[in-house]
């Protein structure tokens, strides 16, 4: 199974993420993304995302790996966020977790399945998460304040409920408190898990 992580900017999505892949007490693996914008500061080559150019981009394109890809014209430029099936991962056998937004859950759903994908929507008061892109943005040696607003305002509507309805995300996880956001996302894994399960064992009878 393949488990979309996803919700605004700042909405705590890099923190949770962390928290589920390291030691969680439960058995699911990450899948790292690509992008071609700059690295951040704090952020290390495949860990966070594999940095590349967009010339490695479009060869990786051209081998046909692309699972999806979302461009966004910055006030920098333009910036790609994409996942490739590049053979780390096996979705029909194990469990993963990547980062994604409702565009790239939309073309994972369409190219592994809708029976092998399943969303995890974080959400938190936009108060707290202006509070927080702000404080993270002081942190950066070269601040980018108009990036911050321009991505701030386009989630406003990328994520509206009626696109959200649209691809079926009822279930949403309140990150007010992170431990207690972590804990609800592992025992939805769990009960997901727990269902896969019994439906195996069932058409194995």
């Amino acid at each position: 199974m393949l488990y979309v992580l996803m919700g605004k900017s700042s909405s705590g999505k890099d923190t949770v993420y962390k928290r589920l892949t390291e030691n969680a007490g439960i058995a699911i693996d990450k899948i790292v993304t690509y992008t071609t914008r700059p690295m951040r500061e704090n952020e290390a080559q495949d860990r966070e995302y594999h940095f590349v150019d967009e010339k490695e981009m479009e060869k990786l394109e051209k081998s046909g790996k692309v699972v999806e890809r979302r461009s966004y014209d910055t006030v920098y430029g333009q910036w790609n966020y994409f996942t490739v099936d590049d053979g780390s991962f096996d979705v029909a056998n194990k469990d993963y977790i990547i980062i994604g937004t409702l565009e790239s859950f939309e073309k994972i759903v369409a190219y592994f399945g809708n029976d092998k994908v399943k969303p995890l929507y974080l959400q938190i008061d936009d108060g707290v998460r202006l509070e927080r892109a702000l404080e993270r943005e002081r942190q950066e040696k070269s601040p980018k304040y108009a990036e911050m607003c321009r991505r701030y305002l386009a989630d406003e509507k990328d994520f509206c409920e009626e696109n959200l309805t649209k691809l079926g995300i009822d279930i949403r996880f309140d990150n007010d408190d992170i431990e207690e956001c972590v804990d609800e996302i592992k025992k939805y894994i769990n009960c997901t898990n727990n269902i896969k399960s019994t439906v195996s064992l069932t058409m194995d009878l």
